[in-house]
Formats: structure tokens, sequence, C-alpha cells
């Protein structure tokens, strides 16, 4: 039987069909229960990792979906933070040198609503503009070249591209391999070198090619502390 509100000449007393609450659930209300507290994730998701494609991406418990972007209603602030820190991995700084010509460089990736697939391990739908994009991208520029931080470090948690969790590291890549504009780019750097913007369908990015000595894989605004030049060579301090 459906019951329907007393009327004003119901004898019915008010007290009779408002719910009666304990006294501290009307002083502590609780928050509604739609995230989860170190993810940010909505309800039943959580963060799992691939190990054929060595990557983190979210899945439902509930529904069992998986994806690589975050669900939407996820709080971009605290994935990416929880992601920062515990699904980033540095660069492997013993990977050998350069093979068939390919080099090997890292980048980090800021996305507008105009990009190929606006969407990133932190954010499930980018609304930002180009213009807002080349902004952000160009702080991030004068901050890594002006030695504030790295482009690696920087990269685990500002860059829209997955390879965020290795601090940007794309591994080794040749010609043909990557968009027309970014392999331009990167072959054009200099060992050590960070470009300017780059504008492609992805995104904007802005480029680190890394520096191999003696097989060993180094990273130069990463070990900038470490290195001076002196009569125009480099020295390892």
């Amino acid at each position: 039987m459906v019951s329907h509100p007393p009327t004003a000449s119901s004898s019915t007393s008010s007290s009779s069909f408002f719910p009666r609450l304990p006294i501290h659930t009307l002083l502590n209300p609780l928050p509604p229960q739609s995230t989860t507290s170190d993810t940010g994730l909505p309800l039943q998701w959580e963060v799992r990792h691939s190990n054929s494609k060595n990557l983190p991406y979210y899945f439902n418990a509930g529904t069992k979906e998986s994806r690589w972007e975050p669900p939407p209603g996820t709080d971009p602030d605290k994935i990416k933070t929880y992601m920062a820190l515990h699904h980033s991995t540095p660069a492997n700084p013993s990977a050998g040198a350069a093979k068939d010509g390919k080099i090997r460089a890292a980048h980090l990736l800021v996305k507008h609503h105009d990009s190929r697939r606006p969407s990133s391990w932190k954010e499930p739908e980018i609304r930002r503009s180009k213009e807002e994009a080349l902004e952000i991208l160009r702080g991030y520029e004068e901050r890594i070249k002006g030695g504030e931080v790295g482009l690696g470090d920087l990269a685990t948690s500002e860059s829209d591209c997955s390879s965020a969790r290795k601090k940007g590291d794309l591994g080794f890549f040749g010609h043909g391999d990557m968009q027309k504009e970014f392999e331009q780019a990167a072959f054009a750097l200099k060992p050590g070198e960070v470009s300017g913007v780059v504008d492609t369908a992805s995104g904007v990015h802005l480029i680190e090619r890394y520096v191999f000595w003696a097989r060993a894989l180094w990273s130069v605004t990463t070990y900038l502390p470490l290195l001076q030049l002196k009569n125009g060579g480099l020295t390892i301090l």
C-alpha cells in the first residue's frame, strides 16, 4: 500500500511521520560516499597493473570493466597525486646505447580539447583550450630550462601521456615510429637537449633527448647538479 502524507485536516500529529534520527546523525551527517579516499576514483573502481603493457589501468570490480583513462567522476587532483606516488618508475639507467639509428627520449605532453584523444590517465575528459595548454607548457618549459626541475620529474605528475609513469621515457624509436612533427623535433635535438614547444595531433609537447655514455643512459636535466662545462668539454663532478 502506498502511504500519502497527511493533510492539514488530518488528526495525525506531525511528529508521527517525520523520521526520528539519532542526535549524532543530525549533528554529524555523513558525506556522500562517491569516491575512494586515496585514489579519488568512484566506488568499485581501483587501480591495477598490466603486466603485458607494464602500465597501470583502471578496473571496476562490480562490472569488470577496464580502461586506460580514469572513469567519469574521478577526482583529478587525488588521482594525479596517487598515481605519481604509487605508479611511477624511473627510466632504466643501464638500458644500453642506441642501435640502428634509433634514439631514446622522454617527453611531457599537455593535451587540449582538440587533441586526438582528449583524455588522459588523470582526467577522463580534457576541456582546456589549445591556448591554455600552450600557456601551461611554456610555464613548464621555463621551469625546466631554468634548472628548477627536470623534465622527467615534472612529467611524472603533469604529463597527459601514460609514459608519465616512467618519467616520460618513450624508450628507443626510429624514423617512422612517431608522429612526423614529434620525430623531426626529437631527431633535431642534441643529446641532453630539451626542445621548445612541439605541436602534434596528440597535443603540445616538450621533448628531452637522452645522453649515452659508456652504454649508460643519463638525463641531463635530471642529473644537472652533477655536470659542469669546462673549456668546452663536459666534466662529471
